[in-house]
């Protein structure tokens, strides 16, 4: 059975919900397996961290920083509308 190759092209958008720390990310892709709503894709090169291909698609929901083994190498960043809704806890 011959192996069957997707080819997708990068959406530009003006948002980057989630960013990843290249020094803390060992590429080990649960990230992707995770996502939702599968705006990830595994990087080529072996160890690299995965490339956000539909960041305008992202929910928000956090389940790739939850999944991920390293704290720290991924940062999900809402946008500046859904911050302003963010009230901190005071105790």
């Amino acid at each position: 059975m011959k192996p069957v190759e997707y080819k997708v092209s990068f959406v530009p958008c003006s948002t980057r919900p989630i960013r990843y720390d290249a020094d803390l990310c060992i590429g080990c892709n649960r990230c992707v397996s995770v996502c939702q709503c599968d705006i990830l894709l595994p990087s080529a090169k072996k160890g690299e961290h995965p490339i956000v291909m539909y960041p305008g698609e992202c929910y928000y929901c956090g389940a790739c920083v939850m999944v991920c083994p390293r704290p720290g190498a991924i940062t999900l960043t809402h946008p500046l509308m859904n911050q302003a809704k963010f009230v901190p806890v005071v105790k």
